[in-house]
């Protein structure tokens, strides 16, 4: 039977796949375990090796270590160290001139013996780079030649007759995203860094944006101190920020929230006529509209408020209101 009728046959299958799953899950969570256990002091030299580095990070694999191989190849760079991916069998034809001698160099093969890996030994160990190996098993050609040696040991693959690399290609990420972190503690990595290289991300937007980026600045909730409760009710409404600016000759006099309303119900159920300066907070929370995004979100966070009042940075006009900035959930811009 053919691989096509086989597949046609299991769609008619009702039966769970759960199980299988769960077998899968749990073996590479045990597998991962097992290396966990089994660091030694290499990994504390290929760390120190890469801290060392005046270059950059070169990583290299076949296959499937390919594919691990860029993805830690990117997740050093996202987190402070220069690194990128060199396909082996390109760089023995031409792209061995990415490759500079203060370069260290990360390469990855299960087996250790992978035929285009080993080819590249004679060349970088000509150029005098500093070789990490990640290798699936000891006394490896690759890991005999490389001056750190990283095992992941781990013989059983999830697929049948283990055909194709599964755990093992779990097992090498993992041991790349362990070395990141490890690089990201010895460096203080800070949120603000790693927002440098994702200017485009959500992060980044939060981190490196100023308040007036991302603020509202049109059609703002303001009334008088002298208008009524009732028509600060309808501004608050229109304005949908659950509160209204309460300002006097361009000067930021207080706000008005819907808590001030529900607590001033309580105690005057006749309040709706009265002027809304005998409830409204005189001295409310605001931010300058040149401050930092991530700023304003600390405040927001220390006071529990969902909108913060923005006020000119200009000096002398730090009583002037031109903007509301929301929750942080978004900084993106909004329009009332």
């Amino acid at each position: 039977m053919s691989l096509a009728q086989r597949n046609a046959q299991t769609q008619d299958s009702s039966s769970s796949f759960i199980p299988t799953a769960i077998e899968s899950l749990t073996t590479q969570g045990a597998a991962l375990a097992t290396l966990a256990a089994s660091l030694d002091e290499q990994f504390d030299e290929a760390v120190a090796l890469i801290l060392q580095c005046k270059g950059r990070i070169i990583v290299s694999g076949m296959g499937k270590s390919a594919i691990v191989g860029r993805k830690i190849a990117a997740t050093l760079a996202a987190t402070g160290t220069p690194s990128f991916y060199v396909h082996p069998g390109e760089a023995l034809h031409g792209d061995l001139s990415m490759i500079t001698t203060d370069d260290v160099i990360l390469l990855i093969s299960q087996s250790g013996e992978t035929e285009e890996v080993l080819k590249l030994m004679p060349s970088l160990e000509y150029f005098g780079n500093r070789v990490i190996a990640v290798v699936g098993r000891a006394n490896s050609p690759i890991g005999c030649r490389a001056d750190v040696e990283l095992r992941s040991e781990i013989d059983l693959q999830l697929c049948t007759d283990s055909l194709a690399p599964t755990t093992t290609s779990i097992a090498a990420t993992a041991l790349g995203d362990a070395i990141a972190v490890c690089l990201t503690k010895a460096r203080d990595f800070k949120p603000a860094d790693f927002a440098q290289f994702h200017p485009g991300g959500m992060l980044g937007r939060r981190l490196l944006s100023r308040v007036g980026d991302v603020m509202v600045s049109e059609n703002l909730p303001i009334i008088s101190p002298y208008e009524t409760v009732r028509e600060a009710v309808f501004c608050m409404t229109s304005g949908r920020f659950g509160l209204a600016i309460i300002v006097v000759d361009n000067r930021l006099l207080g706000i008005i929230t819907d808590g001030d309303l529900r607590r001033a119900l309580i105690m005057d159920p006749m309040m709706m006529n009265k002027e809304v300066r005998e409830f409204m907070t005189p001295v409310p929370v605001t931010i300058s509209a040149n401050a930092m995004v991530s700023d304003a979100e600390l405040l927001m966070r220390k006071y529990k408020i969902r909108a913060l009042v923005v006020t000119d940075a200009r000096e002398g006009h730090q009583d002037k209101v031109c903007g509301l900035l929301e929750i942080f959930a978004s900084t993106d811009k909004r329009q009332p």
